[in-house]
């Protein structure tokens, strides 16, 4: 799937010339990067792995006459934080795509606490960093797009994620307010709440996971909800789940997802 000419050209008067996207070398996160590359956009790419950053960097400019600025930085880190609004310096970036995250999964209770605590931080302590910076930018300029990677998790509890879904729950509440109080200020922001992906996502989370979409499937629907909509949910199955679950119980709704997340780590049990 393909972003139109015409969406091509709006992203990229409204937000250009520059895009930020952390987690860019695997799943969403290339997938959107590599659409924003086809739109003319030059990029900062952010990734812990930089031979990954590399062969990406590569790839993008063999087939786009763009600039890319490469960050290698674990934005879990103030430190990593710090490196890639550095790397932005003196640049037009309009753009700012909140993607690197991972999810854990068991019983909470059993969970190692780092791991708990590091996917806390990156989640939403690195979210919150790069946010409050480049809304300043982006108000002073008058005019900017965040995207937030939000999920289907984040509408009700979800036992066996415990936390990764409440750190998902913090994107969306967060996300939908500030469309709001940086409308004025001419910035768009958007929320996007995918179901399963097919990424990296499911191996490091300890997740088997069934029916999961391609990222080739939810990166132009991301792109083509912001400035339009608060809220994505993008992909067919997505679609289905939410609305699905929309008219239920909270209650009921949590009993579902264990449900579907005892599926998931059914291997963790055996």
């Amino acid at each position: 799937m393909k972003l139109s000419t015409k969406e091509q050209k709006r992203l990229k008067t409204k937000y250009g010339d520059w895009a930020i996207v952390t987690g860019a070398t695997s799943g969403i996160g290339l997938e959107l990067a590599t659409q924003l590359a086809n739109a003319d956009f030059n990029l900062i790419l952010n990734s812990r792995h930089l031979e990954k950053l590399k062969s990406v960097q590569y790839n993008l400019k063999l087939k786009n006459n763009i600039q890319i600025k490469i960050v290698d930085a674990d934005v879990s880190e103030p430190s990593g934080v710090e490196k890639i609004i550095q790397a932005s310096q003196n640049l037009n970036v309009g753009l700012l795509i909140n993607n690197a995250g991972y999810g854990t999964s068991g019983l909470f209770v059993d969970a190692s606490l780092h791991s708990e605590i590091n996917m806390l931080r990156l989640n939403c302590e690195a979210v919150l960093s790069f946010t409050h910076y480049f809304s300043q930018k982006f108000k002073q300029q008058q005019r900017g797009g965040i995207i937030f990677l939000s999920s289907l998790v984040a509408f009700q509890g979800v036992p066996y994620a415990a936390n990764y879904a409440a750190t998902k729950a913090y994107i969306q509440s967060f996300a939908e307010a500030l469309s709001v109080e940086l409308k004025p200020f001419n910035v768009d922001v958007l929320a996007a709440a995918p179901g399963p992906v097919e990424s990296g996502f499911g191996q490091r989370a300890d997740m088997k996971m069934s029916k999961a979409l391609k990222p080739s499937e939810i990166g132009v629907p991301i792109l083509s909800a912001l400035g339009k909509q608060r809220n994505v949910i993008p992909g067919m199955l997505s679609k289905v789940l939410v609305y699905s679950l929309r008219i239920l119980p909270r209650s009921v709704k949590i009993k579902i997802m264990q449900t579907v997340m005892e599926g998931f780590t059914k291997h963790q049990r055996e």
